[in-house]
């Protein structure tokens, strides 16, 4: 059963998932055919090796702790921490802590 996605006009709850955030997967919260917003969950020690987006990214951190890697520096993000990249930038990312990240892209159709 596919979780249903967010509709227009309404609120989408991103609280801390504490203790829930070790049973809870990574899902998409809202998705258009221009925007996609995702709560990315990963668990301590997990790498996305380096990729791109054809568009534009946010990364926000909710919980926990990653290091975000791009443009030869490596960022510790921690919560309250958010970063965009324009599109085509190379980028991973390695959970230190299990945690959860709101990632939003800008979706390129050509």
């Amino acid at each position: 059963m596919a979780i249903p996605h967010a509709e227009s006009g309404t609120i989408i709850k991103i609280d801390p998932l504490k203790q829930k955030l070790s049973e809870t997967k990574t899902h998409t919260l809202a998705k258009t055919d221009k925007l996609e917003i995702i709560r990315l969950i990963m668990k301590k020690g997990k790498e996305i090796s380096p990729h791109s987006s054809p568009g534009p990214i946010t990364v926000q951190c909710l919980e926990g702790r990653v290091q975000f890697s791009t443009q030869g520096k490596d960022l510790d993000m921690v919560p309250g921490n958010l970063t965009f990249l324009n599109g085509c930038e190379t980028h991973s990312v390695k959970a230190i802590e299990d945690s959860s990240l709101l990632l939003t892209l800008q979706i390129m159709k050509h």
